[in-house]
């Protein structure tokens, strides 16, 4: 039940028919005694600019989170950014401080970083291979930085945005070894599929024959749990991480 002294949290996005988050925010914020509640508003790319800035008018808005398709155009609307939205360039959460600035952070890598403490992952010193560098594949590999990995190898169909990522990660993590190389699997202790690839009938992003057993195998393909690349990653003796976190 919303009361006057609710906050609440916009989804802005655009259509709204596929928000989720109310779904899993909401009952958590209710279980945990939080009187929060996220509500999805749908604002068109034409709109979202001058929306955003007069939402933050409303003094029981402390935040917002944002879906597509405004993740990177919100970049440049708010005044500061984390480290991890310089690297992906894009932002889906927005903090209100009691100055009225904004700050913009990307969670998509957290939350996957998370995934692999619960599971044991060792960070440090770990050679991971990122496959995909789009908005997803970008913040994975800016929150596996921060977390202290050794090297980070970038590889994207489109060569020009994995030498962009490696790029960015060494601007911003200077120690590690940041580059481009083959969708090759082997001799990494992480390997991560950000690609769309994982629905039946879909191509498998890379060749898992040269995957060690040893290696942590992770996806973000999200509308099934056990995609045809963890059930072969699986078949091999790795430990694998779902898209779902």
């Amino acid at each position: 039940m919303i009361s006057g002294k609710t906050s609440l949290l916009p989804l802005l996005g655009y259509p709204t028919k596929a928000f989720k988050a109310p779904l899993i925010y909401n009952p958590w914020f209710e279980k945990h005694g939080i009187d929060a509640v996220v509500v999805p508003m749908g604002i068109k790319p034409e709109d979202f600019p001058t929306v955003l800035r007069s939402l933050f008018k409303f003094t029981n808005i402390p935040g917002a989170l944002v879906t597509m398709p405004h993740k990177v155009s919100t970049v440049s609307l708010i005044d500061e950014v984390s480290t991890a939205v310089k690297i992906a360039g894009a932002c889906n959460a927005i903090l209100k401080r009691p100055d009225g600035t904004l700050f913009g952070d990307i969670f998509d890598g957290t939350g996957f970083t998370r995934g692999l403490k619960r599971k044991g992952f060792i960070f440090d010193g770990a050679k991971c291979l990122v496959v995909g560098a789009g908005g997803v594949g970008s913040a994975i590999a800016a929150s596996l930085a921060a977390e202290g990995v050794a090297a980070i190898t970038t590889y994207d169909t489109h060569a020009e945005s994995a030498q962009g990522l490696a790029m960015r990660l060494r601007y911003h993590y200077p120690k590690l070894m940041a580059r481009t190389g083959a969708n090759d699997a082997e001799a990494f202790d992480l390997v991560v599929n950000a690609t769309p690839l994982g629905l039946p009938g879909d191509p498998l992003p890379m060749d898992l024959s040269r995957l060690s057993p040893s290696t942590f195998v992770g996806e973000v393909v999200m509308k099934t749990d056990i995609t045809a690349f963890l059930k072969a990653a699986q078949a091999r003796g790795c430990r694998i991480q779902m898209g779902s976190w």
